[in-house]
């Protein structure tokens, strides 16, 4: 018994030794196997970081979208001064896709009207939604704070903003928000107006847009400024901002009348846009017809002004060529007049209707040379007493020739 007691505890002695020693070789390892392990962790670290600054999700490929589907733009350089420029890079876009750069003021809660616009770049993205484009510093109409606006002119809209400050350009507070309030669309919009008579001949096509918005917000919306944009085929709305007068209480609603007007000879399938705050709240299709009547101004414009033209130039030919000597002025030429006709009646002497006044006038004449007798006016007037053929003589027969 009391050998297996003694063979116990040297066994449980010697797991001790064993255990201590272990702990003694782990504490000597330590300082070289930490480096080893920061080594190893830092590639995964950095990638991190690298993904959560360009809010890209692993596995992605190095040109998709950000996490929330938007697209995106980075700087080389958040500051620079007028004269220089800054290198815009972007991903997330609609490939094959036209681009606008821009250098704002405000913020561009003003719209482009804050922006450079005679400064700015264009630039189409990549098959992959990316782009690199240089973008000269200019000084933009509004005081900083600054953003580099990138947006789309073609297709869909789509937009992006990246904060910049332009060196030695005015920084001013931005101005107050004059409304206030959350609007939504609660009803169908609907698209109010026709067209007229010089719409027809190409005047420009006016509708007003009607909308019925309600606040969701807890304070009323006083005044609010709305964007107003039309669109035509694949091309991106033009925005212009419109002010309704009027205020829409918390949990209210109230219908916004706002005119749209097109340019003129303006015509095929549009596109009007409504946007409040950022927001695009109605998109309403729009069929404006085509002005015929400038079509048929161009059709009676080709057609008139040749024949006027023509006529004209006949009329001046027939006034400047020289005329035939004794040619009447009053009749045309190559038309003589025909010989022994009348002016007045155009018949020859001796027609129907003359011959009476020629047999009296002939008798008148023969009763004033006195030679007459009274049973002459039955004679021929051609013919006197002394040499009128007898009637003996006038019913013999005449002798054939040769005979006694």
């Amino acid at each position: 018994m009391l050998r297996a007691a003694r063979s116990a505890a040297r066994v449980v002695r010697r797991g001790r030794r064993r255990a201590a020693a272990a702990l003694v070789l782990c504490l000597a390892l330590a300082p070289a196997l930490l480096p080893a392990a920061a080594a190893q962790a830092t590639p995964y670290a950095a990638a991190d970081a690298r993904y959560a600054s360009a809010q890209v999700p692993y596995g992605s490929a190095p040109y998709a979208t950000a996490a929330d589907g938007k697209p995106t733009v980075r700087l080389s350089a958040k500051e620079a001064g007028k004269g220089g420029s800054v290198t815009v890079t972007g991903s997330g876009w609609r490939p094959k896709a036209l681009l606008t750069l821009l250098i704002c003021g405000q913020n561009m809660i003003g719209g482009t009207n804050a922006c450079a616009n005679g400064d700015g770049r264009a630039v189409t993205t990549d098959a992959h939604g990316a782009f690199r484009r240089k973008l000269p510093v200019a000084e933009p109409p509004k005081p900083c704070p600054c953003v580099v606006h990138v947006a789309t002119v073609t297709g869909a809209a789509a937009d992006a903003e990246a904060p910049f400050t332009v060196a030695g350009h005015p920084v001013a507070p931005l101005p107050k928000e004059r409304t206030g309030g959350r609007l939504a669309v609660v009803a169908q919009p609907r698209l109010t107006g026709s067209s007229n008579l010089l719409t027809w001949f190409g005047a420009p096509a006016q509708r007003e847009l009607r909308v019925t918005v309600g606040n969701l917000g807890p304070s009323p919306a006083k005044d609010p400024v709305f964007q107003v944009g039309t669109s035509h085929g694949v091309f991106a709305p033009q925005w212009a901002e419109q002010q309704w007068r009027g205020t829409v209480p918390a949990g209210k609603k109230a219908e916004v009348r706002l005119p749209v007007e097109l340019q003129a000879g303006a015509h095929g399938d549009y596109l009007v846009s409504l946007k409040y705050g950022g927001k695009v709240l109605v998109e309403q299709p729009w069929g404006v017809g085509r002005p015929w009547g400038v079509t048929l101004f161009w059709v009676l414009l080709c057609v008139v002004v040749p024949t006027a033209v023509f006529r004209i130039g006949m009329a001046v030919v027939d006034r400047v060529r020289p005329h035939l000597p004794g040619r009447d002025h009053g009749r045309s030429a190559g038309r003589p007049r025909p010989a022994g006709r009348t002016h007045a009646a155009g018949r020859p002497p001796g027609a129907a209707g003359t011959g009476k006044r020629i047999r009296n006038r002939t008798a008148r004449e023969r009763a004033g040379d006195g030679t007459g007798t009274p049973d002459d006016s039955a004679a021929l007037p051609w013919f006197t007493p002394d040499t009128a053929p007898s009637t003996t003589t006038s019913t013999e027969r005449p002798t054939s020739k040769g005979s006694a």
